[in-house]
Parts: C-alpha cells; structure tokens; sequence
C-alpha cells in the first residue's frame, strides 16, 4: 500500500482541512514561546521554524508518516552501504567521504574507508607538491591558476564551495575557473585572461567521455598544445583527471600517477566530498577541504542518532512534504543573506531536482501525488528587488529558507547590520503581513484623503501567511558550510523516502542527450537525415534544423 494511501495521510488531510486557515500571527499571539519550542541548535546551524503553519499536532501527524515507510530502517540502509539506489544497483556511500573511518564498511568486497583513504592521501600530496612548487608547468613556471572542467555536480559543488569559502583563499595558492557550459563563450572568457604556462586543468568526468566536458577538455587541449607548438609532452604539465576511466585518460595524456578517483556508489551531486573537491583543495588548501568534511560529517551524526523534534533535516522534511502535497505549493525558494552563497540555491537546484523529480515510484509504479518541488532563489538583498514582489502579493504560495551569518567577512561598517535587518524584516513580513484596517489607519495618518485611501488602501495590503525557515550561522566556515549542505542532502532524502521514491538517480537527463547526439550528426553533416530508422524528427524540430542549416555562418 502506498504512503498516501495509508491512514496517517488520511489524518494528515483531514487535519490540513481542519487547519488550513491558520494564521501565523495569530498563532504568535497565542504562543509567546514559539521560537523556543520551534527551533533547533545543531553543528553550528540554528535553525528557527517556527514561522511554518503548523502546531504541535501537525507534527505529530507528520512523524507518524515516518513510521508509515519505515525510516529509520531506510536510513540505517544508507549508512550501511546497501545499494539503496536499486534502478542502479549502487549504494549511495557520499557519507563515508567524510567519516572517520569508524563504520568498517565495504562495498562489492572492497574496504571503503581504505579507499577513500588512498584518495585523500593523493589528494593532499598534490596539493602541497602545486603550493610548494614541487609539481609546475612545462616551461619550470608555478601553477597560479586552476581550470575546473567538468558540468553537473562535478562543477557545481566545487564552484559553490570555492565561491562560498572564497574569504579563505590565500594569493599563495592558485586562483580557481570553472568551465561547464559547452557553449565556447565559457572556455574563451576563462581563457582569454590566463598564462597558459601557469594553467592546470582539471577534467572532472568519471566516464572520461561526458560530452560537454570531453568538448571543453579537447578544446583547452588544444590551445595549450598551439601555446607549445604541438609538443605532446605538455600535456602531462598541465592536465590532471578525475575519472574511472584510466585508458582514455591516458590517451588524452595524462599521467597515470595524476589520474584521481571516485566511485559508482558516490552520485554526481553528491561528488563535491571525493575527488571532485580536489579544486577546492588546490584553490583554498587542503585543510580546509578537510574541516568541509567534518562538518558534514557533524550534520551526518546529527541526522543519524538525534530525535525527529530535534533533527534538522528531518523536521525542514517533513515541512516541505506539509507545504508540497497538502497546501500543493509548487516551489520553494533558496534565500541566502550571503554574497559568497550566490551558488548555493544554484548549486541545491540540482541537489532536489536532479534527486526527487521523479513520477514513478522505486518500484517502477507512476505516481499520483506531487514529488520534489521547484526550487529556485537568489542572494539577498538582490532578490528584494527582483521577485520578493510576488513572494509578497503574488498568487503563487511560496515556502522559504532565509540563510544568515552572524558575522560579516569584510570590513565595511554598518554594510551587516542592514543585510541582517533586510533578511529578519522580510521573514517578518511575509509572516505578519498588512492588513487592510492598518494600512488605512496610516494612510489617514499621512493625511491622505478618503478618496485616496479608497483608492490606494488595496495595492498596500500584504496578506501575510508566507511560510519561511530562518537558518543563522555565527560564521560561514568550511564547517559550517559543509554542515548546511549535508543538512540539504539529508532533507531530500528524507523526503524521497516519504514519497517511496528512488533519489539517487537520475534517468531524466538521458533522452536529450541521446537525441542531441544525433541532431548534431545532422548539423555536423549539413542536412537532416529523414531515411533514419530509429527516429523521426517533428515538424517544429525538423524546421529549426533546417533554418539553423540555411542561416547559420558556419
């Protein structure tokens, strides 16, 4: 039997009927303690919850859902190393990265503590031979400059934490690009501005054959072989690989002994904790990589052995599942207070998305109630002027986590206390709203007119009632840091589990990038190719390839 057809949603239902005219200041009103009882402290985070529509009762009612698909047991799977990811047959073991090796866990016979341990190892090594300058480019020169080329989570996780850590880097160590887009505009503008004779690349695909990063990859290649006049021997100055894929990285060039690896059981978005990290490490130096896993590995404890009241991930959890399938709010919206974090809502798009945009169950079964919502955002205060407008007034309910630090990382006075003031009053405002009575009653005081109050009094109601949780950090640390990712990670477990979905794959990205293989035949080839007997172009598809064919300069 299915979750939603379970008893306990049946309850959750009825109660949301019962209660789905709460107001949250009302309920502010009737409880002068809500932020105590609605709020956890845990690995450096507070996470405040209590502007949610929700009481106790609904709380209860959304643990017991918990129990309904036996959680616990799920949950335990994963930090076992079962192959929880069973349309692939894989565990999902990015925990162990960050471990401390106290779990003797193995995979298809092989230790994977001593793994990944051989990894770190390699990866620390590196990094102090490119810092001290023992490992340097062709012609003697320092590596002053790293080039991440990969897409997905081997772009956006390290691009998110060299961006959000950035107030870490020292001039000593190179400066960090990052190359994704297959779109060449993204090559050209990183490489336009770099001495190539101070340049590391590092290609970040485990198949060694992605083509987006293998296009990227072959295109640095040759501009660094045109610098060198074709010496082939350049390469292996200049190029090191993440990747399971030896042979084609050999043959690309690169030395074996520069060749890092990771695992089937370690997801793409879930890959920032391996290997994948090494430009983190390169960029901002191999401790604080270090200090990145052990908070995560803080909030992983956390998640494992606290109580659901006092579980961070669990509890933002099951508020999504509340707001997504009983109010069915379509999306939730990433705001954080921090300019370093501009990469984060970008960076948890694909983290929820990419896991739980999923419409048929692990089972195989299409599913009948809503899975992993929109999720979107932008650094505050930037958003306030762009999209806050429909937050506030629009017709779309949204959900929302505002996420501070305490403490500025600059040295611009009076610059904090603002940015904290506009993240607290937004929360603030979305909560308590305005209504019509206040908003005339100022009005009047302003000395507007009847009319005119008549006339404005509308446009200024706020209805109030937005939903939001409030995340608060003293300061964003590579601890820190990685504690709010993995509580992330955590949370959209969570939620796949609840909704009998399998969140570690990711099928949905394979049809395109089978037809776009061959669309690009037929652009490659300079006509379409209608006599194909595996596929048929539509209309609309057909006629702009063959506008492309006819307009196009190349």
């Amino acid at each position: 039997m299915k979750t939603v057809d379970k008893p306990e949603w049946s309850k959750l239902r009825k109660h949301w009927e019962e209660n789905k005219d709460l107001l949250l200041r009302d309920l502010f009103r009737q409880d002068p303690d809500r932020h105590a009882r609605y709020s956890i402290d845990a690995c450096g985070l507070h996470l405040d919850y209590s502007k949610n529509l929700i009481q106790d009762e609904t709380l209860d009612l959304l643990e017991d859902l918990l129990d309904v698909v036996d959680f616990e047991r799920c949950r335990e799977a994963m930090f076992s190393g079962a192959k929880i990811n069973n349309t692939e047959e894989r565990a999902a073991l990015h925990i162990a990265l960050r471990s401390n090796g106290e779990d003797d866990l193995e995979v298809e016979g092989e230790k994977v503590q001593a793994l990944i341990d051989v990894e770190k190892r390699k990866m620390k090594l590196f990094c102090e031979k490119v810092e001290n300058g023992t490992f340097l480019g062709f012609t003697g020169k320092k590596i002053r400059n790293i080039v991440n080329i990969g897409i997905g989570g081997s772009d956006l996780g390290p691009y998110m934490v060299t961006e959000a850590l950035k107030h870490y880097y020292d001039p000593k160590r190179p400066r960090a690009f990052y190359v994704s887009n297959v779109d060449g505009t993204n090559l050209q503008d990183v490489m336009e501005n770099l001495n190539l004779e101070e340049t590391l690349f590092v290609i970040a695909s485990k198949s060694f054959t992605t083509q987006e990063t293998m296009t990227n990859a072959n295109a640095a290649k040759g501009d660094v072989l045109e610098h060198y006049n074709g010496n082939p021997e350049v390469i292996a100055s200049h190029f090191v690989a993440i990747s399971t894929n030896d042979t084609e990285v050999v043959n690309f060039g690169i030395a074996s002994e520069n060749i890092f690896r990771f695992w089937d059981w370690v997801g793409g978005r879930y890959s920032l904790w391996s290997s994948i990290g090494l430009s983190i490490s390169l960029n901002l130096g191999y401790q604080v990589f270090e200090d990145l896993l052990a908070g995560a590995h803080s909030m992983d404890q956390h998640f494992l052995k606290q109580p659901v009241r006092q579980n961070m991930p669990i509890i933002m959890a099951l508020l999504g599942i509340w707001y997504n399938n009983f109010y069915e709010w379509e999306t939730h919206a990433i705001l954080p207070y921090a300019q370093h974090l501009h990469k984060f809502p970008g960076f948890l798009q694909q983290l929820d998305m990419e896991s739980n945009g999923k419409r048929v169950t692990s089972k195989g079964d299409e599913v009948s109630w809503h899975t992993g919502p929109i999720v979107w955002g932008e650094a505050g205060t930037n958003g306030q002027h762009a999209f806050f407008q429909l937050i506030h007034q629009g017709t779309k309910r949204i959900s929302s986590d505002f996420i501070a630090c305490l403490n500025p990382q600059h040295p611009y006075e009076g610059h904090h206390k603002k940015l904290l003031a506009n993240c607290f009053a937004q929360s603030e405002a979305l909560m308590n709203g305005r209504t019509i009575a206040k908003v005339e009653r100022e009005l009047q005081e302003e000395g507007y007119s009847p009319s005119e109050i008549s006339r404005l009094a509308p446009h200024k109601v706020f209805e109030g009632n937005r939903p939001s949780n409030t995340i608060l950090m003293k300061n964003l640390t590579p601890k820190t840091l990685g504690s709010l990712t993995a509580l992330y990670e955590h949370k959209v477990f969570t939620q796949g589990i609840i909704w009998g979905i399998n969140s570690f794959d990711q099928f949905g990205v394979e049809l395109g990038k089978k037809l776009a293989k061959n669309i690009l035949a037929e652009l490659e080839a300079g006509q379409i190719n209608y006599s194909h007997r595996d596929f048929v172009h539509d209309t609309s598809t057909s006629g702009l390839i063959q506008f492309c064919l006819d307009n196009s300069d190349e």
